[in-house]
């Protein structure tokens, strides 16, 4: 199968040992991506919204999203990107170390799109990152928002 244009992801994660296993599960699957990085919930709405700094972001075909971070939590960030009739049609995968029911349970009441535990180790991390191109890009018909 013809490899897909690289699809624009935005990961919003606190943790740099998480974005560099994010980074390296996409490149070791061999899936083109571009990543961009925000490192809290307002760094991740500033990004969708072209505030500040982003004034010339593009916006991402699907945001990845941790629920614990400074700032501004995961939770809060789902909240307001699925209240903004602009960006809610963007697909947020929730991708975090928590399980707790109420999280899961919340972020589908925030209307997540999937909710993702983080893997331990690189080869589970690559087969989650594989199984989000096959959904998302291979079977999935994302939305444009250009």
């Amino acid at each position: 199968m013809p490899k897909h244009e690289p699809i624009k992801i935005l990961l919003v994660e606190d943790n740099e040992g998480d974005v560099m296993l994010t980074k390296l599960a996409f490149e070791k699957a061999d899936i083109p991506v571009d990543i961009i990085v925000t490192q809290n919930g307002i760094e991740a709405m500033e990004y969708l919204r072209r505030e500040g700094k982003f004034t010339n972001a593009l916006t991402p075909d699907i945001v990845l999203l941790d629920l614990n971070m400074p700032k501004m939590s995961g939770k809060e960030v789902l909240k307001e990107i699925k209240e903004d009739p602009e960006l809610k049609v963007i697909p947020v995968i929730i991708l975090t170390s928590s399980e707790a029911h109420m999280d899961v349970l919340n972020s589908y009441r925030y209307y997540a799109n999937a909710y993702i535990i983080k893997p331990v180790t690189v080869e589970s991390f690559i087969d989650v990152a594989q199984t989000i191109e096959d959904f998302w890009v291979k079977i999935n018909k994302l939305p444009s928002l250009v």
